[in-house]
C-alpha cells in the first residue's frame, strides 16, 4: 500500500475565512497525502502558515494578483520533484488559476475554472479558458502521460451531477456548450474519476448559500478529479466529503494506488 495517495481538491471560498472555521483541526485529523485548494483569496503572507508547516506539509501557491480573488495552492506531506507556477496564458496566470506538481512518475495539476455566473464578458472568458485549457492539458500529457487534474471546474456534466436541470439548463454551469466540452474533455483520454467509480450515486460539491440549499441538498457538483486514461484502473475510491463544511462547497477525496 505505499504508493497509495489520498489527494483531496476543495474549493475554500477565501482560504483564511476556511481556517477560522477550523480548517486546520480538519487537516489534521484527514491528513491527505496532497490537499488542493482553489479559491483561496489570499496572499501566503496572509496566511498563519506555522500550524500547517507543524502538520508536516510542504505548500506551493499560485495567489492571483488582484488581492481577495481567485488563486490556488496545494499542500503535500511529500515534497514534489518539480513545481511550475504558471501555464503560460498570462489572463489565466494573473488570476491564479492553475499549478503544476510533479512527483515520480505522475503530474498532479490544481485548477480552477473560472465561473461565468457574473455576466456574458466572464461567460465568454470561461469558454476561451475551456479551450485553451484543453489544448494546454492535451499537450501536457504527451509529455506527462499520467496526468491528474483536479479542482473547480466550474461545470455541472450531466443532469444527475445537478439537483434541478430542467429549470437550470439556461444557467452558468449547465449550459449546453459547457456540458459538450465536458463530453469532448472526457473523450480526450480522461476520466471523470468520481463517476467512474460511482456510476449511479448523486452526490454533490457545491451549494448556493440562498434558501437552505445546503440542509436541503439542492446541489451542483462542479469540483472533480479527472485522471489520464493509464489510471484510470488505479482509482480506489473517490466521494464528496459533504460534512465537511468550511465552504459552499465541499472537499473531494480520490484514493488512488499511484
Amino acid at each position: 500500500m505505499e504508493n497509495v495517495r489520498s489527494i483531496i481538491s476543495y474549493n475554500v471560498n477565501g482560504l483564511r475565512a476556511a481556517i477560522g472555521k477550523g480548517l486546520w483541526e480538519w487537516l489534521e485529523a484527514e491528513r491527505p497525502d496532497v490537499l488542493c485548494l482553489q479559491e483561496i483569496k489570499a496572499q501566503p503572507e496572509d496566511v498563519p502558515l506555522l500550524e500547517l508547516e507543524a502538520l508536516g506539509y510542504r505548500h506551493y501557491w499560485r495567489p492571483a494578483e488582484k488581492k481577495g480573488y481567485s488563486g490556488v495552492a496545494t499542500f503535500s506531506l511529500q515534497p514534489p520533484d518539480h513545481v511550475v507556477y504558471a501555464c503560460d496564458i498570462e489572463e489565466y496566470d494573473r488570476e491564479g488559476r492553475i499549478l503544476r506538481t510533479d512527483f515520480g512518475d505522475w503530474t498532479l495539476l490544481n485548477c480552477y475554472f473560472p465561473s461565468g455566473t457574473t455576466g456574458e464578458e466572464r461567460q465568454a472568458f470561461k469558454m476561451v479558458f475551456l479551450d485553451k485549457f484543453y489544448e494546454y492539458a492535451l499537450n501536457l500529457k504527451k509529455e506527462q502521460p499520467n496526468l491528474i487534474i483536479v479542482g473547480d471546474y466550474n461545470i455541472a456534466h450531466q443532469e444527475i451531477d445537478i439537483h434541478d436541470p430542467k429549470g437550470n439548463k439556461k444557467s452558468s454551469g449547465f449550459l449546453p456548450e459547457e456540458r459538450a466540452w465536458m463530453d469532448k474533455w472526457l473523450e480526450s483520454g480522461f476520466t471523470d474519476a468520481f463517476r467512474y467509480k460511482n456510476p449511479a450515486l448523486t452526490e454533490y460539491s457545491w451549494w448556493t448559500f440562498r434558501a437552505g440549499a445546503r440542509a436541503k441538498n439542492k446541489g451542483w457538483r462542479i469540483d472533480y478529479q479527472s485522471v489520464s486514461d493509464p489510471l484510470k484502473d488505479k482509482i480506489i475510491s473517490v466521494n464528496q466529503l459533504t460534512s465537511v463544511i468550511h465552504s459552499d462547497h465541499c472537499p473531494v477525496k480520490m484514493v488512488i494506488d499511484l
